[in-house]
């Protein structure tokens, strides 16, 4: 099942897709895709209802509507850093031992299409594709990383948009470089497991003003989705919705010599195979 959500920002309808021309409005079986719907049975809720609406032909089309980010403010997002050994490797450092966590604030969360805004202040701007984890249902102290599977409601893209300066000249303290306003586009949808046939092995592309700067693969990831969703419960109480940003391949700004920041003007487009593409332009401060 393919999860989105349309319309203005804050007026955004829940609807299933169900190819590139059409979908299956479910705002009347659930008002949104958020906690609520996530821990009462998320994607189980819906299913008998949308097999019977395509197979009745109940289809709407879509007209052009503003694809809002698949999932409402999570109550958290968490990322994980240097998750991907040539990355790593492009950086200069060393492979992490254990999953290195950050956290963004969850008002950074946007649609894939919207755009990109460069805070004040900011001096090295850049891009990250990465894969994201939504979590289907509370979570917490899970006994193997077998047991992640079952807690993982879907994934999609996410650009964990950061801010370089901010991130590691300003104390260290990385969630300031990660959390300006429309730092985190996702979508296009949400796809749910059964839709996947292999998650560590999706290829991934990321290019700026039509040049290609990220090209990798989920298969180079230190940590895969099970093992940091297992990880992460053993610190914390995962919550039905929360986003999981999972880290990025080698191809950021900060990785070519001299650096290549984002500037006003720039256009963002990336993807992961069966996952969909985003397209962002980027602003100036406010």
């Amino acid at each position: 099942m393919y999860l989105m959500r349309i319309g203005a920002p804050g007026a955004e309808k829940p609807v299933v897709r169900v190819d590139d021309a059409h979908y299956v409005d479910v705002s009347d079986l659930t008002s949104d895709f958020d906690e609520t719907f996530f821990a009462a049975g998320g994607t189980a809720l819906l299913a008998d209802a949308v097999a019977a609406r395509v197979a009745a032909g109940v289809l709407s089309a879509f007209a052009g509507e503003r694809i809002g980010a698949p999932i409402a403010r999570p109550h958290q997002i968490l990322c994980i850093g240097l998750n991907y050994s040539d990355h790593a490797a492009e950086t200069g450092q060393a492979i992490p031992t254990e999953p290195i966590l950050f956290t963004k604030s969850p008002n950074t969360l946007i649609g894939p299409n919207d755009d990109v805004r460069i805070p004040r202040g900011a001096t090295k701007p850049d891009w990250e594709v990465e894969l994201g984890i939504v979590i289907g249902k509370r979570t917490r102290y899970l006994d193997r990383v077998a047991d992640a599977a079952d807690a993982i409601a879907g994934y999609l893209v996410v650009n964990d948009v950061s801010e370089r300066a901010f991130q590691f000249e300003r104390g260290g303290q990385w969630a300031k470089g990660k959390s300006a306003e429309t730092f985190n586009p996702a979508g296009p949808w949400l796809v749910t497991p059964d839709e996947i046939a292999d998650v560590v092995d999706l290829g991934m592309w990321l290019d700026v003003n039509g040049e290609r700067r990220q090209t990798g693969s989920t298969k180079t990831m230190i940590f895969d989705p099970f093992f940091i969703v297992h990880h992460l419960s053993q610190f914390m109480v995962l919550e039905p919705g929360d986003l999981i940003n999972t880290g990025t391949p080698p191809g950021v700004g900060m990785g070519f010599t001299p650096p290549i920041w984002l500037r006003p003007g720039d256009v963002m487009e990336l993807g992961i195979d069966g996952l969909g593409r985003q397209r962002q332009h980027v602003l100036g401060p406010r």
